[in-house]
């Protein structure tokens, strides 16, 4: 079976992402794998690491978000027995555990900018020192990371180091975000009831063309993880049913209605450049400045966000 097989979808641009994939996967290449929560990204990495020559050793996920922030460097690299309080014995790291394989780490704009000194270390010669230890261990571990932020913008406020950034990013990734793959939702839809089904053991559920239309106009803000959690309720709650708008959430058929009556254009007229304006200035507001962002908020390239801003002097 195709590690990649259980990545759905024939957009575009999801199906580029996934040949880069593919590509790099056939290397040791440190990958750094972007998008919005829900997208994907680490059964991405899993697939990467499943159609490697590593695949046979171990798949080691760590999300530095949950990483105790006092203790993110032994996490991490291990500490040697009495090299802080409470280090009662020797203990290996996630680095050294996933030896000869894939470390995957999740959210590395979460770590400190001293855990990242460390780590481009480690990147640039295979290098591991454990806490507490004058001696450094050689490990042969193939590096992918993912972020749900845009990292050039904490590289610019200081926040990530710029030389770890490129290292990381020597083949990018960027998973794109559910709303922009609309054409897509009825593939991925149907999967997850056809699999979710199997494992319930009920029987599966019909989607409607009038259900179908409101989960493609449906900006969904979780993204694949967000469809799924939907086809799961549904196929418990409905099994061998007929699924019309009626038995979707609330707030998914209406965005459809709030979305036709923004697009409405009025009777008398209206000025682009100023809607056009406003719409960049709302879209930096609700991503928090963070461009990257802003620009996947209005469906555009962030070149291409970046060059409005500039044409309005925003």
């Amino acid at each position: 079976m195709n590690a990649f097989e259980q990545l759905i979808g024939e957009s575009p641009e999801f199906l580029s992402v996934l040949r880069s994939a593919e590509i790099v996967a056939a290397t040791d290449v440190t990958v750094l794998i972007e998008g919005d929560t829900g997208t994907g990204k680490e059964l991405l990495a899993q697939a990467i690491h499943d159609s490697s020559n590593r695949s046979s050793k171990p798949f080691v996920t760590i999300n530095c978000a949950a990483l105790p922030e006092a203790l993110v460097e032994s996490e991490l690299f291990g500490h040697k027995k009495g090299a802080f309080t409470g280090a009662v014995s020797d203990q290996a790291g996630y680095i050294k555990q996933a030896e000869g394989g894939t470390l995957f780490l999740d959210e590395i704009g979460e770590l400190s900018l001293a855990v990242q000194a460390k780590l481009l270390r480690f990147i640039e010669y295979g290098e591991c020192q454990c806490v507490g230890d004058s001696r450094t261990q050689k490990i042969d571990v193939r590096l992918v990371a993912a972020t749900n932020r845009d990292i050039s913008e904490q590289v610019s406020k200081g926040l990530f180091r710029e030389d770890l950034y490129y290292r990381l990013k020597i083949v990018p990734l960027e998973l794109p975000a559910l709303k922009h793959r609309h054409k897509d939702i009825q593939l991925i839809a149907g999967y997850f009831i056809s699999s979710l089904s199997q494992r319930h053991d009920l029987a599966k559920p019909k989607l409607t063309s009038s259900a179908l239309k409101q989960l493609q106009n449906y900006s969904w803000p979780g993204n694949v993880r967000e469809l799924r959690n939907l086809c799961e309720r549904l196929v418990v709650l409905l099994p061998g049913q007929e699924i019309t708008e009626y038995n979707l959430p609330a707030d998914i058929v209406q965005k459809e209605n709030t979305s036709l009556a923004i697009l409405k254009l009025p009777s008398q007229g209206l000025n682009l450049e100023l809607l056009e304006t406003d719409l960049l200035k709302q879209a930096l507001g609700l991503s928090r400045g963070n461009k990257s962002r802003a620009a996947r908020l209005l469906g555009i390239s962030r070149d291409a966000f970046l060059y409005r801003l500039k044409k309005y002097s925003i």
